[in-house]
């Protein structure tokens, strides 16, 4: 199978990885240092799971180099994601699909609306992985997991090929039916984790052993399930135990990738994240007080590093 990786950061890179070492034909799409390093010594990935060194594999900063393929693994910043589905328009050919695996609800709208639904395909990855230095992703722990589907019957047809792939890569891949309750069912804790531990500038663990900071969480979740099921998805009834007893089962010391970019005055994508949930939570007619004090405590730090800070 041909695949592009668009935005072959740590996560794409990986998948992408351990595709290609697999067979398929992958290229990546990066750009500046990382590019550089993958074009010059090739691409690694250290990982329990087994290291990868890929000597000689496409990388480019230009997709039409690439053209049309099967399937695009669609792993950028939310920031970027319009401007990155527009790059990929070179990519697609009659039978080519797409799989987002972002943070936030909203990718497989957006892929739908500039590549047309029967190209956008919804994903979601847990994994933990970071660029070690550029052309090197050190894969942490033991966990690379996928979930995809769409709602649209071609394009989740076209997914089934791309689920064999992912299996003979040893790649723990799942083929959904109702992928919108798998993307807001993993917002809701996502919110949580994100947009408390970098207002509190805190790990996870002493947020959810204080009442307060407890609450909180209860809170940001219970917001995100009710704008999730007045648009129409099918959140669990439980999905606030189920989401606690995950948070509850994290190691003390973890926090959202938010904010390691904030301590790092990297920009930020609470926009796409909590300022989303508002906005679609206004939409329809569903009050988020909890998840706006939190985007007004977080949103003048989005930019990165600011003048005169």
């Amino acid at each position: 199978m041909r695949i592009a990786v668009m935005g072959a950061g740590a996560l794409g890179a990986y998948f992408g990885g351990r595709l290609a070492e697999a067979g398929d034909e992958v290229a990546f799409v990066a750009r500046g240092p990382h590019l550089n390093a993958i074009r010059a010594r090739g691409l690694r990935v250290v990982s329990a799971l087994g290291d990868i060194h890929l000597k000689d594999c496409l990388a480019t900063n230009d997709p039409p180099d690439i053209g049309p393929v099967d399937a695009v693994l669609f792993t950028v910043k939310l920031g970027d994601m319009e401007s990155a589905a527009e790059a990929c328009r070179p990519l697609i050919g009659n039978d080519t699909v797409v799989v987002p695996l972002l943070n936030g609800a909203e990718a497989p709208d957006v892929l739908a609306r500039i590549l047309g639904p029967k190209h956008a395909a919804g994903g979601a990855a847990y994994i933990s992985a970071r660029i070690a230095e550029p052309g090197v992703v050190e894969h942490i722990g033991d966990f690379a997991r996928m979930q995809f589907g769409s709602t649209d019957e071609t394009a989740q047809a076209r997914l089934a090929p791309f689920l064999e792939r992912c299996r003979a890569a040893d790649i723990e891949a799942e083929l959904v039916d109702d992928i919108e309750k798998i993307l807001w069912e993993k917002f809701t804790v996502l919110l949580a984790l994100s947009t408390l531990t970098t207002a509190a500038r805190t790990p996870v663990g002493p947020i959810r052993g204080d009442d307060n900071g407890r609450a909180t969480l209860v809170a940001v979740i219970e917001e995100a399930a009710a704008v999730g099921r007045a648009r129409g998805v099918a959140v669990a009834d439980d999905i606030v135990e189920q989401k606690m007893a995950f948070l509850d089962g994290l190691p003390g010391e973890v926090t959202a990738s938010m904010l390691v970019d904030l301590e790092a005055g990297k920009p930020l994508e609470t926009p796409w994240l909590s300022g989303s949930l508002v906005r679609m939570g206004r939409e329809a007619g569903v009050p988020t007080p909890v998840n706006t004090a939190l985007y007004a405590v977080i949103l003048p730090h989005v930019g990165g590093e600011r003048a005169g800070r």
